[in-house]
C-alpha cells in the first residue's frame, strides 16, 4: 500500500525541463478550512496560527502558513508531519463540528516557488493581476490564473512568489515558465 501511495504521490514535475528561477517546493501538509466568522480566532488559537488576518493575505506561524482566500475560507499549509488527524483533532476541541469544515487537499496540489529580478514579469506575462509591489505587497495572496491554471499566488518577498497548483495542471505551469523564462536570460 505504501509503495502504491508514493507512486501516487510521485512528482508530476519529475523529468520535466525547467526554467533556472522555479523550483519546486518540498512535500506538504495542504488542508482546505471554511470556518465561520465568529469561530475564526478560537480556530486560529487551536491551530497555532493567526487567522484574523485581512482577506487575501498570508500569515506564517513556525512551519504553519495560513492563506485567507475568502471571509471564511483558508489554505493551510505545514509540514508532512502536520497531519490532516492533528488539525482536526485540534479544531473538534476547541469547536463545533457546526462551526467548521476541513479537507486534506494534499494529494491535489503541489507547491511552486519562482524567484528572481524577473519573476514578476515572468508572472505577468500570464497572469491578469497587477503584481508590481505597490499593489500586490510581500504577505498578499490570492487565488487567479495563469494562463489557464488556477494557481493561489502568494508574494513571500520582493523577488519571490509562492504558486500552489492542481498536479494535473503543474506540468502545464512548468512548461509555460520554462518557455517565458528564455526571455529572461542572464
Amino acid at each position: 500500500m505504501a509503495d502504491v501511495m508514493q507512486t501516487r504521490l510521485a512528482s508530476p514535475l519529475a523529468g520535466l525541463v525547467g526554467d533556472r528561477r522555479v523550483r519546486e517546493m518540498p512535500r506538504a501538509t495542504r488542508v482546505s478550512l471554511r470556518v465561520k466568522p465568529a469561530a475564526v480566532e478560537a480556530a486560529g488559537a487551536a491551530l497555532g496560527v493567526d487567522l484574523a488576518l485581512g482577506m487575501n493575505r498570508a500569515t506564517e506561524s513556525g512551519a504553519r502558513t495560513a492563506i485567507r482566500l475568502g471571509p471564511d475560507e483558508f489554505l493551510l499549509l505545514a509540514p508532512v508531519a502536520d497531519t490532516w488527524e492533528a488539525f482536526e483533532a485540534a479544531l473538534a476541541a476547541a469547536l463545533t463540528p457546526r462551526d467548521y469544515a476541513l479537507a486534506d487537499i494534499s494529494h491535489r496540489q503541489l507547491g511552486v516557488s519562482i524567484e528572481g529580478p524577473d519573476c514578476t514579469a515572468m508572472l505577468n506575462a500570464l497572469c491578469p493581476l497587477d503584481l508590481d509591489l505597490a499593489a500586490f505587497p510581500v504577505g498578499m495572496a490570492t487565488r487567479t490564473l495563469f494562463g489557464k491554471a488556477d494557481i493561489v499566488l502568494w508574494r513571500t518577498a520582493e523577488t519571490r512568489f509562492h504558486i500552489e497548483v492542481w498536479r494535473s495542471f503543474a506540468p502545464y505551469l512548468w512548461g509555460l515558465l520554462a518557455a517565458i523564462g528564455r526571455e529572461y536570460p542572464d
